[in-house]
């Protein structure tokens, strides 16, 4: 229970940028208003556009907010907060098996763009994973990008697990065709691999990845497997249309979203969860480590809601 306290704690600081911003302002609608008329429902509109929501996950949400509030006979903006909020919460909820990987053994395809945290992302998800009794092996397979195999060496060290890699330009599936060999005979528990995350020539991406996943069939079948995209929160509706092509692609599992503690719009990750049907597994709340947490819709929404005390 500790940890959880720990973990709520530290969620909910990092939340502070969204909290004080696109909550802040959605919340001056719902008390600001005297009555539930058009004008209500268009000030809350215009808000959650603002608010990196986007046209398409607004619309849904006032709909279900209109129909609801008439079933219910809410008179009160005040009172279609909670209403709201509930509808919220309902859009972000996880399928009952987005964590099944944990179950067994798994290897997780990481891919994102340059800049967004992705091999950050790849070292604190080891040190996730290590903490809580995995055996973790990391593949340093994005090998077109200067620095990947240093940065994530780092990381490694520093979540004490092992790491495959091989010089820039290497081929990346004789990388993880090298991590592969080594989870079983290390008998590994999770082999995460940073894969390449260019998108301007989509064959090339989707050729790599089939020839990584070819290679898993054959050398580790019975293993669970992930594909999950790394977006970074402040680019709002861009981390979106990322998702978007990396899923043509990739056909993706999941999604980890950073740098949520540097967003005071925070809307995206309610877009996300609407538009994609992909589930939000992790989300970033800080630099170090500890701060990517497992994503709890509940806490999330909570932590996202719950004024501070005055």
């Amino acid at each position: 229970m500790a940890e959880n306290k720990g973990f709520f704690g530290k969620l909910k600081s990092g939340l502070e940028k969204t909290r004080n911003g696109f909550v802040k302002s959605m919340d001056s609608v719902f008390h600001g208003f005297s009555s539930i008329d058009e004008d209500f429902y268009e000030e809350l509109e215009e808000m959650l556009i603002m608010g990196d929501v986007g046209v398409n996950t607004t619309e849904t949400l006032l709909e279900r907010l209109k129909k609801g509030v008439k079933e219910k006979r809410i008179k009160e903006p005040s009172e279609a907060r909670d209403l709201f909020v509930e509808i919220i919460k309902d859009i972000m909820k996880l399928p009952d098996d987005a964590y099944d990987f944990e179950k067994g053994n798994c290897v997780i395809m990481v891919v994102g763009v340059n800049g967004v945290g992705k091999t950050t992302t790849v070292g604190k998800l080891a040190g996730r994973m290590k903490e809580s009794g995995k055996k973790v092996l990391i593949a340093s397979a994005d090998t077109f990008r200067a620095a990947a195999n240093e940065q994530l060496t780092g990381w490694a060290k520093r979540a004490d697990v092992d790491i495959i890699s091989s010089k820039e330009g290497a081929d990346p599936a004789s990388v993880v065709y090298d991590a592969l060999c080594a989870a079983k005979a290390r008998k590994t528990d999770v082999l995460i691999c940073d894969t390449a995350g260019r998108l301007h020539n989509k064959k090339n991406l989707m050729e790599e990845l089939k020839k990584m996943n070819r290679i898993v069939d054959k050398e580790l079948s019975d293993a669970k497997r992930e594909t999950w995209v790394v977006l970074d929160s402040t680019t709002g509706q861009n981390a979106l249309n990322q998702a978007k092509e990396f899923n043509e692609v990739a056909s993706l599992s999941g999604i980890v979203l950073t740098k949520m503690d540097g967003t005071a719009k925070g809307g995206i990750a309610i877009a996300i969860s609407n538009e994609l049907n992909i589930p939000v597994k992790y989300i970033g709340v800080g630099e170090g480590i500890d701060d990517l947490q497992k994503f709890n819709p509940d806490e999330f929404i909570e932590a996202l809601f719950t004024p501070e005390k005055e």
